[in-house]
């Protein structure tokens, strides 16, 4: 099994704007979990302490080998999702593990 893990650093400036666009990267990226073969989880979380140190969001996915992982990058559906999330963003930051 491989532990996908991303976070990001919002364009959003204030609690309300950061909100927004959690919400959105939340709403385009959840929903893969039931479309893309090899997902075990996918969730996608905001920030809840420190927001002046922290980053803002957080995706925690779990895929049954690297080579869901791989297609799950390349599959059109995340594709779509990963341009809504790039609206949103500045800076992204990730690690795959093996569990």
């Amino acid at each position: 099994m491989i532990k996908h893990i991303v976070i990001w650093r919002l364009a959003a400036e204030d609690a309300s704007a950061r909100a927004a666009s959690t919400t959105a990267i939340k709403e385009a990226l959840e929903p893969l979990a039931t479309v893309i073969p090899g997902i075990r989880s996918l969730t996608v979380h905001g920030n809840a302490a420190f927001p002046d140190a922290n980053w803002d969001v957080v995706l925690l996915s779990e895929f049954d080998s690297v080579e869901a992982l791989e297609g799950y990058q390349v599959h059109p559906e995340h594709v779509r999702a990963a341009a809504i999330v790039r609206e949103h963003v500045t800076q992204r930051a990730s690690v795959d593990v093996e569990a």
